[in-house]
């Protein structure tokens, strides 16, 4: 129970999910409320969400104040939670509401403990189903034993209620009533863990540190298959034993099963699951049960961090380096970073796993602000991949061909030897360019400075920027000349067409998130592939983020220069990572694995320092680099986003501002621009872009509130600032 700490008609300050200023004064209700307790307030007609935040302000006629409707009937935001709000508000300059927001995603929070229906499977399945019925048996099995809703089961399966009903009426699905939020089951903290070389000393001195019971940021860095996860879940069992809860972040929702596998094999049970994969019954289901303790692990995307839980000791960002972890609209954060903050404000240990760690949190342990744990062989008998380049100024390839003849001659080589190939290329859809090649004109999206990108497998020209969608015109939008459109460069639906052409025997599967309409429908591809459904895989990135295909023994990367195109801070560390980490899925069972990477610039740093495997001189290369610019993480850079309908007015708005930085040279900051983004317009609005860069020591976030405090923004005009900028788009 709270401390009642304000009693009937009390002031009190009241947080809520609106943006109408950080904080509304209320009357405490009948029967008072204490700091931190989830209420609901009149607000005009409205009632809404908000937490009291402390004593109000006062100030006003009390007779003027209304009360709060009701105090809710969950616990309380912890103090630890308020004040991680409030700092993640000011280091991003974020309004106070907006972070709430992140922090109640909850559905039905308002709601009573009440009885739902849920379904289960309670007969035996008959042996001719409808297509129809088939999929709802099979989205059933999927939820595990996850309690499902009629409406979440239709829609996972992708039909009619109708067809639900029907085999309930047939008694192969149950329908009963269950109390709407049940605990998780606890898991056995005490099962035995499988480690061996460097692993055993690794997760001694996490465990270690999660006893301690003190803040500690760990760089657990591991090669690729080294057995980071079950280093760090060493951890977890130690913050179980101690009946304290553990968040593990993963980057992307199709990591989440073979995860899930893992947790189960090793601790008996499930974890709770959070991701937009997850309906909105469990969601709120999992938001309830952290706040009353009474889930251990939580394993979810970035926003997991925002959940309330009652005791968490233990926080781990596995891939940390993964660029996932940063928010790009709305709030902007870095979940990182983020979760540094929450653990040190809490007082537990976070650890940042990654075989290859971005630059920040590397320069971090270097300098023994953070500590280190090295993982350097891979787990039993597996072990790194060969690396090699195929130089391609020495390929003769047609014009529509990508796949070089040294590559395709080692793909038929696995096909015969019953192993799997998979070929990489950073590219959705089938082709990024169409254009006509009478007047040359490139097709671009009506509402974006974006070309679109041709999805033959969906017969569609898709925009990856708004996701604005049209047909594949037959003639010239330009000039009228019909039949001359053509589809310009790869993407990994044309390497598929080529691959069907080369490998006509070959069983291929191509892994790109567009080509999948949910996320369980992504993780069963993935799952058979590992169970070696395929000969051949085609992939995007989300195949180099810790899958593990036990059959793969060859990786070809079609095209290893397109991440060092352009003038990204960041672009070298990128592709290097993007790489070590596709060339780490060779291999990982078994005979040892080869990587190749078809390049034009073997010659180049990057390429160099990838097949050279000396990771530690190209770190260090690379931050003398950024110490030499004063770029990040030896200096600080903020992005300022102006977006409005008319470009001018952005313009002169934007210069105005870069001539008022008075308050940003007195903290030794330069600011640059105003100019077009490089993606100038986006779903209809033109977009400006500053770029402020200062001394690692500056108080940034002051200067930058006084500096646009100078200056009116004009109205219709939007105004972001990105503190840290990933990416300059």
């Amino acid at each position: 129970m709270t401390e009642r700490i304000f009693s009937e008609g009390e002031t009190v300050a009241v947080l809520t999910t609106e943006p109408l200023g950080p904080f509304l004064d209320y009357r405490a209700p009948g029967g008072g409320c204490g700091t931190g307790d989830f209420v609901e307030v009149p607000l005009g007609p409205r009632r809404v969400l908000g937490v009291v935040w402390g004593p109000g302000e006062g100030g006003f006629d009390p007779a003027r104040l209304r009360s709060i409707a009701r105090v809710l009937d969950v616990p309380p935001m912890r103090a630890e939670l308020r004040t991680f709000l409030s700092r993640a508000a000011d280091y991003t300059m974020t309004w106070l509401p907006a972070m709430l927001r992140l922090a109640t995603r909850s559905p039905g929070l308002f709601d009573p403990p009440a009885l739902r229906r849920v379904l289960r499977l309670s007969g035996p399945v008959p042996n001719r189903l409808t297509e129809a019925r088939l999929k709802v048996i099979e989205a059933l099995r999927s939820f595990g034993a996850a309690p499902v809703t009629p409406g979440e089961l239709s829609t996972a399966a992708g039909v009619s209620a109708s067809v639900v009903r029907g085999l309930v009426k047939l008694g192969v699905i149950a329908e009963e009533e269950a109390p709407r939020d049940l605990p998780y089951p606890r898991l056995n903290a005490r099962a035995p863990a499988r480690l061996e070389g460097d692993q055993v000393e690794a997760g001694a001195a996490l465990a270690q540190a999660v006893a301690a019971e003190n803040f500690q940021a760990v760089l657990l860095k591991g090669v690729t298959g080294s057995g980071k996860t079950e280093v760090y879940l060493e951890a977890v069992a130690e913050a179980l034993r101690r009946n304290r809860q553990a968040l593990v972040l993963l980057p992307e929702i199709a990591l989440t099963a073979d995860f899930l596998a893992r947790v189960e094999a090793r601790f008996g049970a499930r974890p709770g699951e959070w991701h937009s994969g997850v309906t909105q019954t469990e969601r709120r289901r999992l938001w309830k049960m952290a706040a009353e303790g009474e889930v251990g692990l939580v394993v979810g995307a970035r926003s997991a961090l925002f959940l309330p839980f009652q005791d968490l000791g233990l926080i781990v960002v596995d891939e940390e380096h993964d660029t996932s972890y940063k928010q790009e609209d709305g709030v902007l954060y870095n979940a990182r970073d983020m979760a540094v903050l929450r653990g040190s404000i809490l007082g537990c240990p976070v650890v940042l796993a990654s075989a290859t760690p971005s630059l920040e949190s590397w320069v971090n342990a270097d300098q023994g602000r953070y500590a280190r744990l090295d993982l350097t062989t891979r787990y039993g008998a597996a072990e790194m991949p060969a690396m090699r380049a195929i130089d391609m100024r020495a390929e003769k390839l047609p014009s529509d061909r990508w796949i070089s003849e040294t590559l395709a001659k080692g793909v038929e080589d696995r096909i015969r030897a019953g192993e799997q190939s998979l070929l990489f290329l950073n590219r959705r859809g089938y082709a990024p360019v169409t254009l006509c090649r009478a007047c040359g004109q490139q097709i671009g999206c009506d509402d974006c400075d974006a070309r679109m990108v041709e999805h033959r497998f969906l017969k569609r020209l898709v925009c990856h920027q708004c996701g604005a969608t049209k047909p594949v015109p037959q003639s010239c939008p330009s000039c009228g000349v019909e039949g001359r459109m053509a589809a310009v460069g790869p993407g990994v639906e044309r390497l598929a067409e080529e691959v069907t052409a080369r490998f006509p025997e070959a069983r291929l599967a191509v892994l790109s998130s567009d080509l999948f309409g949910s996320a369980r429908a992504l993780k069963e591809q993935i799952a058979a592939i590992a169970e070696g459904a395929a000969d051949i895989i085609i992939g995007t990135q989300i195949v180099a983020k810790g899958h593990n295909f036990p059959l793969l023994k060859l990786v070809g990367v079609i095209d290893a220069d397109l991440g060092l195109q352009g003038s990204d801070l960041r672009a070298a560390e990128r592709t290097f990572q993007l790489m070590r980490q596709v060339a780490g899925r060779a291999g990982r069972a078994g005979a040892p694995g080869e990587a190749w990477l078809q390049t034009h610039q073997p010659e180049h740093p990057v390429i160099r320092a990838i097949l050279g495997g000396d990771e530690e001189a190209f770190w260090k290369a690379e931050a003398e680099e950024r110490r030499a610019a004063g770029a990040p993480p030896f200096g600080r850079m903020a992005g300022i986003i102006l977006s409005g309908p008319d470009l001018q007015p952005l313009f002169d708005y934007g210069g105005e501002l870069a001539r008022a930085d008075a308050p940003l040279r007195r903290i030794g900051a330069e600011v640059f621009g105003p100019a077009p983004a490089p993606v100038a317009r986006v779903r209809g609005r033109h977009r400006v872009r500053l770029l402020v860069k200062a001394p690692k020591a500056a108080p940034l976030q002051a200067a930058l509130a006084h500096w646009i405090g100078q200056v009116k923004q004009p109205k219709g005009m939007r105004l972001a600032i990105d503190i840290d900028p990933q990416s300059f788009m």
